[in-house]
């Protein structure tokens, strides 16, 4: 070997591998997303990255800031999908509402990614020990809720659902269905299984819709006798 190649070798040997801050993101939302946040090491984080723990501390300064840019990334590739999805113009409450639970149907047991929902799979495993993981799921974990309440809202002033509709009460409902249906998947159901949960959901969809706010027993009086 001459000494130009040689000389080549060695400084190919010595050039650091570029460190790709997505695909580590990406890496790192599988296994937080598959093991939840306490059961997930900084060797495995830096066994599934390829990163070596320097790079990922001085990236994300600690395992909570990872874990905190995991949670945007979740919230940027998945989240927005559904969020668009309520969004499309053309579509009536009932379709809109159908699309976005079918979608997250198909979500939730896409084999390519660990079952469920990430922000509602890494709730429920939380264990106190880290108040700012604990705080940074709290902000995100009512995050459809709200989307769904924007949804509705704008669409009742749309005059598109009635002025009586319990806005407030219906979002709170539909996200309790889509954590069900995330645990469910968590549990094994097939997309099949999900779309039998959502083809109930759109059977009571129109009674779900007209459902007015609830009022005291004094206010259904006033209101009868009115």
């Amino acid at each position: 070997m001459s000494d130009h190649q040689a000389a080549c070798v060695k400084k190919g040997r010595g050039r650091p591998k570029q460190f790709d801050r997505e695909t580590a993101l990406d890496q790192a939302l599988q296994l937080f997303w598959r093991h939840g946040y306490e059961a997930t090491s900084l060797v495995d984080l830096v066994e599934a990255t390829g990163a070596k723990a320097p790079t990922l501390y001085a990236e994300f300064g600690n395992k909570e800031g990872l874990f905190r840019a995991v949670a945007e990334r979740y919230v940027t590739k998945f989240a927005e999908k559904g969020k668009a999805l309520l969004a499309r113009p053309g579509l009536s409450v009932t379709q809109s509402i159908e699309d976005f639970y079918r979608a997250a149907a198909a979500m939730f047991t896409d084999k390519s990614l660990p079952s469920g929902c990430f922000i509602i799979c890494t709730s429920a495993a939380l264990a106190a020990s880290s108040d700012e993981v604990a705080q940074i799921l709290r902000s995100r974990h009512h995050l459809q809720e709200h989307t769904l309440l924007d949804f509705l809202l704008t669409r009742q002033q749309q005059g598109e659902l009635p002025a009586s509709t319990d806005c407030a009460g219906l979002a709170k409902y539909l996200a309790c269905t889509l954590q069900g249906m995330s645990v469910q998947a968590r549990d094994g159901a097939s997309e099949d299984d999900l779309n039998g949960i959502v083809s109930t959901l759109m059977a009571v969809w129109p009674t779900l819709s007209q459902t007015c706010r609830h009022m005291s027993g004094a206010q259904a009086a006033t209101v009868e006798h009115a």
